[in-house]
């Protein structure tokens, strides 16, 4: 049985004293929940702060970015050392804004998830379509392109550890949605993709939805046998909302 993972990624978003707030509010409000597992997120200055604060709690720290090489000289990077010495027990990798924005590959993706392994963090590699590909019917050859050379040279037991997002990239920040169906369709045929190169694992790995995750669809999107959690973005920064999709996953 996979357990749901609930993760909100709060992008360039809240100062130290506003993350403090929000993690302190959500600590009290998601406390005694242990069927879904629950990660935040927030912006790279604000990890060593709020490590402090989820320490022995249910709320796992995550990372938006790492860099693949563990140290040298590389203005403005941070490694995966560097995020598992401050508490980081998963990174985002790959989002589809830092494709888009800074240019970043597959190639790039792959090895910032080997150095993360490394490391011990686990990662969480996003995956996803645009309307264009989409409306061209090009979302199966876009994900197995992007999600065999993301994985590419992890071994079975790696795979157990890595967590997939499918996000389409027309439903981030949009407010559109894939119906439930669409999306567990997709994640569906990405498993079936991992399973051809990893034989049984594919089982075990966790594969997110992520795009416009609200209150209002997370029971419908987990509703559905393959969707194994969320990838939270705006609704993560608001507690009330956050709050309500994670009981929506129980």
């Amino acid at each position: 049985m996979r357990k749901p993972l609930i993760a909100g990624n709060w992008k360039m978003n809240k100062t130290l004293e506003q993350a403090e707030e929000l993690v302190q509010d959500l600590i009290q409000r998601l406390q005694g929940i242990d069927q879904v597992e629950i990660a935040i997120c927030p912006p790279a200055v604000n990890l060593a702060g709020i490590s402090n604060l989820v320490k022995d709690t249910n709320l796992r720290l995550g990372a938006q970015n790492m860099y693949w090489e563990e140290s040298g000289a590389y203005t403005g990077e941070i490694s995966a050392p560097m995020l598992k010495t401050v508490g980081v027990n998963y990174v985002i990798i790959g989002h589809s804004e830092r494709r888009e924005y800074f240019a970043e590959t597959d190639q790039e993706v792959n090895r910032k998830v080997k150095a993360a392994f490394k490391a011990a963090l686990r990662p969480i590699v996003c995956v996803g379509e645009t309307l264009a590909e989409r409306e061209q019917g090009q979302t199966r050859d876009k994900v197995r392109e992007q999600v065999k050379a993301g994985l590419a040279g992890l071994t079975p037991e790696q795979l157990v550890e890595l967590v997939i997002a499918y996000e389409p990239i027309w439903a981030i920040g949009t407010g559109k949605t894939a119906s439930a169906e669409e999306a567990n369709q997709v994640i569906a045929y990405i498993r079936r993709i991992v399973r051809s190169g990893f034989g049984a694992s594919a089982d075990l790995m966790r594969i997110q939805y992520g795009g416009s995750v609200k209150p209002d669809n997370i029971v419908e999107l987990m509703t559905q046998p393959e969707i194994d959690g969320a990838l939270v973005g705006g609704a993560s920064l608001d507690p009330d909302s956050f709050t309500s999709i994670v009981r929506g996953a129980l």
